[in-house]
């Protein structure tokens, strides 16, 4: 079989994930996200598809003026429109507008839809595909061309896709993405029409876009690179329409440790990606997702402790730790440090391995996640931890008593409802109490907060929240369910996240609060 030497990895999460039920993040977390690929060592970030909303314009001009130390951002949009000048495309022009290195547009392979959908002749669809594809070579840009339902096409009208795929090499694309928009091919077929492909076009550079509708997603990834594609696009998790798109986090372990080819910097920060993402887009993580998920190595043991760990090994086809999970046998303390470690080196706080700190922290951690605690996008919340631990913790303020009430208005007088929090602290000696008023529970816990704190500490004037999500974590005890709350905050110059976990709402939002205040306030500290 045809082996390629290199993969490069194109992550698709911030434009075909968020196509899928449930899953939409705000712009910070598309940046959050993007950053994280960024540093994992992602080749390619597709960010959006500018011509559509004005959210994906705005990341693109911010991703325009960051760093990236490793990514190529993409733009995705398609061919320019039938019996339009490609120059005089308003789509087109917004893809350069967009000034990504990359470029990845879409076209139609199968006949059927040229004819049936798109209603052009064969020959206007080869036109707009060449056009495209040349115009944006003509602005420098790097050109992916995705084939789209490229094996349907295939399979009902052969020469006319292997025609397409020509138009694009003609006009100098310098990738041919292969797309199962369907999701509907199997991993046989997959094999044997990428190897007619290559023998049509030995010098093309072969990508892959699977679709997950046969639980095939990955699979198809994996046969394609077997015959010799050289790039795979997916989501992280596998986020995406309908049934979702080839799971990045587990055909990135399967490329790197089966077929042992490159393509991350550093593959023990996959599990901390994956609960990132699902916690940006406040979604519950998978238990059962393979390499990543909490029971991937949790291995039920009747026998002795130590026969158990001897055999667990035995029964696993990789070491947890390579994907940055663990094996789940609840028997060590020491379990699950790896996380802890790699994550208070990232906060700035080495710790030492098999340390006392390192496994104080460790157990504070363990019993806060037991009541329902996750700090993969609460590094705040965790930093805290930390400095408590190694005596790097000053206390500005205690919470004394809050309150908070809503006051309905008869709805004929049109008065929206209000929301009024007090609070009382005590900083110091001294005793602040103040009450606010505000749309919700958190904002007028915050307007409250901030009341407090301002005439202390005058620098907190600078910090402003900047997103707010909430989580029912046991639905099923319903009115008795925790909730979780994750808050985003930040100053003008970096972002931090806080969680607070309760039974009640208001009192999970005040702690994530008063968590993302106090993390501020330790770092002003010199």
């Amino acid at each position: 079989m045809h082996h390629t030497s290199t993969v490069e990895i194109y992550d698709t999460t911030l434009r075909d994930g968020t196509q899928g039920e449930g899953f939409s993040l705000s712009l910070q977390d598309k940046l959050q996200i993007a950053k994280a690929l960024d540093n994992f060592g992602i080749s390619y970030i597709e960010g959006g598809w500018p011509g559509s909303n004005p959210k994906d314009v705005e990341f693109f001009e911010l991703a325009a003026q960051l760093e990236w130390k490793h990514a190529q951002i993409a733009a995705f949009g398609s061919t320019r429109r039938p019996h339009v000048a490609v120059d005089e495309d308003p789509q087109i022009a917004s893809l350069l507008a967009a000034k990504t290195p990359v470029v990845t547009f879409f076209g139609k392979s199968w006949d059927l839809h040229v004819t049936e959908v798109l209603k052009v002749s064969l020959e206007e669809n080869l036109a707009m595909i060449y056009d495209t594809t040349s115009y944006l070579k003509k602005h420098g840009r790097k050109v992916f061309f995705d084939a789209e339902h490229f094996f349907d096409g295939f399979k009902a009208n052969q020469e006319y896709a292997i025609q397409v795929l020509g138009e694009a090499v003609r006009a100098g694309a310098d990738s041919l993405v292969l797309c199962d928009t369907n999701g509907g091919t199997l991993p046989s077929e997959i094999i044997s029409i990428i190897k007619l492909v290559k023998e049509q076009y030995p010098q093309a550079n072969i990508g892959i876009h699977t679709h997950n509708d046969c639980e095939l997603g990955v699979a198809n990834a994996i046969a394609a690179v077997e015959a010799g594609a050289s790039q795979i696009q997916g989501t992280i998790n596998g986020y995406g329409e309908r049934t979702g798109n080839c799971n990045l986090t587990s055909v990135i372990p399967i490329i790197e440790l089966k077929k042992d080819i490159k393509v991350v910097n550093d593959l023990s920060h996959l599990k901390s990606l994956s609960f990132l993402v699902d916690d940006l887009s406040n979604n519950p993580h998978f238990l059962r997702m393979p390499f990543v998920g909490k029971t991937a190595f949790a291995h039920k043991g009747g026998m002795h402790v130590n026969a158990v760990q001897k055999l667990a090994r035995s029964y696993e086809h990789i070491q947890p730790e390579l994907v940055g999970n663990e094996q789940a046998i609840l028997v060590s303390e020491l379990s699950g440090q790896a996380n802890i470690l790699m994550k208070a080196e990232d906060l700035g706080f080495p710790l030492q391995k098999g340390s006392q700190e390192a496994l104080e922290v460790l157990k504070k951690v363990k019993e806060a996640e037991n009541e329902g605690y996750s700090y993969e996008a609460a590094g705040g919340s965790l930093e805290l931890i930390i400095r408590k631990v190694m005596g790097n913790y000053k206390e500005y303020f205690l919470l004394d008593k809050y309150q908070c009430q809503y006051t309905l208005l008869p709805k004929e007088k049109g008065a929206e409802p209000i929301c009024e929090a007090s609070i009382k602290l005590r900083i110091g000696a001294e005793v602040s109490h103040s009450v606010s008023e505000g749309h919700g529970v958190i904002h007028a816990l915050d307007l409250a907060l901030r009341k407090s704190l301002l005439p202390f500490f005058p620098s907190i004037e600078k910090v402003h929240l900047t997103d707010y999500k909430v989580r029912i974590l046991n639905g099923n005890d319903a009115t008795a369910a925790k909730t979780r709350v994750l808050i985003a905050l930040g100053d003008g110059e970096r972002m931090w996240g806080s969680v607070g976990v309760s039974d009640s709402i208001i009192e999970a939002s005040l702690h994530a609060l008063l968590d993302g205040i106090d993390v501020f306030l330790q770092r002003q500290q010199k």
